[in-house]
């Protein structure tokens, strides 16, 4: 017997049958993410139910020199955590690590298994009065541990913070199995270097998240959702200067949209209708929340009539109920799928100070227009921590076989634009295999000789996700 074999048969004796998967068929959803880019044939499919079978499976894996994918809800959009085409690389999904372990509302934590979906967790907060703030369009199937691992950032950002900011434990199986648990509910603590901080964002590179002690929020018992009509993208901005200002930090969202997206999400969603009389180059969808006696409508009302008076807004809906509100997230929401379904296109996840965003859209948009005159640019994003998604539908017309070329062209000439405004090739969705080039290419020496030394000191046999983030073998 191999010593794979033997490996695959000390996995099947600890988790079962059920908890170790083997048969392609039964090894196929592991294999894509939402976008609905696959990669290869793991190993096999491990899936522990606790901690104990996670530590108990890493130990293994690193006495069989066995490479680990670690695997949350498949909505990673850099190939992150999906498995190598070599066939070697055993696959670790946290799905059945999914309780809830305690919530303290007077502490303002909730403590959760890494496979906790979000909107679960979200849910099990608001039945204790509180809310965990972190807001993604994936929440019903993306998991805490990958939220963690990928340093998640989504539609609250501005008022919230990333995920870096809401967690205050974490219960961490090193690449040889041992466990790090440090589930610490301290809202301050000063000891010495903070190594929780260095697996937040580590794409699973670094050890497998088991668990975690989240930061709550009091739950906001009132919000006022508006979808507002805006000139350009100057007008977007300037707006955003004033409602960060007479909001404060009742503000908890503020999304840029073009007119592009509008019409994807009708085709999306026919259910949906235009949401305005009638149709402007750009849109802000901006949400205010509140806990107590605020007049959140007269807040809203008078930042809106501000904005005519200096013809920044041109035209607007204010939702009256939270159907309405819902109603206009949908546009949001809808407008990914609109454009999923055009198929392969450049999905970028980009960073710029946001004063320089206006500046950003025109010239990017006039280097991938020369370059591409038949493409399609859809340019949104959080205006409020300056992430865009810059995306790029080919041209209709161009043949599959070129799309990939083609795009990967567009993309290197839209990040020297983005290089001369010092900004950033990922803002939230992480680095994994996809980002990997441009991300080194920019990385000094000593940038380089610091990421490698931490990664070596984790895992010095460079069986933990190799190949995201850095080479395999560095």
């Amino acid at each position: 017997m191999t010593d794979t074999a033997t490996f695959l048969n000390e996995l099947t004796s600890l988790l079962g049958e059920r908890g170790l998967l083997r048969e392609p068929d039964d090894m196929a959803r592991y294999m894509s993410d939402w976008a609905g880019d696959t990669l290869g044939m793991p190993l096999a499919v491990a899936r522990p139910a606790n901690t104990a079978e996670v530590a108990e499976i890493a130990k293994r894996c690193y006495e069989h020199g066995i490479a680990m994918t670690p695997q949350g809800g498949h909505s990673g959009l850099v190939a992150g955590a999906l498995p190598a085409a070599n066939g070697q690389e055993l696959v670790i999904s946290l799905e059945r690590l999914n309780n809830v372990r305690a919530i303290d509302p007077i502490n303002f934590t909730i403590t959760v298994d890494a496979g906790c979906i979000l909107e679960n967790v979200k849910l099990a907060a608001f039945d204790h009065d509180c809310d965990f703030p972190l807001s993604l369009g994936a929440q019903g199937s993306c998991q805490i541990g990958g939220n963690i691992a990928t340093n998640a950032g989504g539609l609250n950002v501005l008022r919230y913070g990333m995920m870096r900011e809401l967690v205050l434990g974490l219960e961490v199986v090193l690449p040889d199995g041992r466990t790090w648990e440090s589930l610490n509910a301290l809202h301050k603590d000063n000891r010495g270097y903070d190594l929780q901080q260095l697996f937040l964002g580590s794409e699973g590179t670094l050890g497998i998240v088991t668990g975690a002690v989240l930061k709550l929020s009091p739950r906001p018992t009132q919000n006022r959702t508006a979808l507002l009509g805006l000139p350009s993208v100057q007008a977007v901005i300037d707006l955003y200067g004033l409602a960060r200002r007479e909001c404060c930090d009742l503000l908890t969202a503020f999304e840029l949209i073009p007119r592009r997206c509008i019409e994807l999400a009708i085709e999306a969603t026919p259910e949906l209708r235009d949401p305005l009389d009638s149709a402007y180059p750009w849109y802000v969808l901006m949400e205010v929340a509140a806990t107590g006696p605020v007049d959140l409508s007269a807040l809203l009302e008078a930042l809106l009539e501000t904005g005519m008076e200096r013809e920044l807004v041109l035209d607007g809906a204010l939702a009256g109920s939270d159907t309405q509100s819902a109603q206009l997230w949908q546009f949001r929401e809808s407008m990914l799928e609109g454009q999923r379904r055009r198929g392969e296109h450049l999905r970028t996840d980009i960073s710029v100070p946001i004063s320089a965003i206006p500046d950003f859209v025109s010239r990017a948009s006039e280097v991938v227009m020369a370059a591409s005159p038949e493409c399609d640019i859809i340019a949104y994003g959080h205006v409020g921590d300056g992430n865009l998604h810059f995306n790029i539908l080919p041209p209709a017309a161009m043949a599959d076989s070129d799309k990939k070329a083609h795009l990967h062209d567009l993309e290197e000439r839209l990040f020297e634009v983005l290089d001369g405004v010092h900004g950033s090739i990922s803002a939230e969705h992480g680095i994994g295999r996809t980002k990997q080039a441009p991300y080194l290419a920019r990385l000094s020496p000593i940038e380089r000789e610091m990421v490698s030394g931490v990664k070596a000191l984790f895992d010095p046999k460079g069986l933990m996700n190799p190949g995201r983030i850095l080479p395999a073998g560095e």
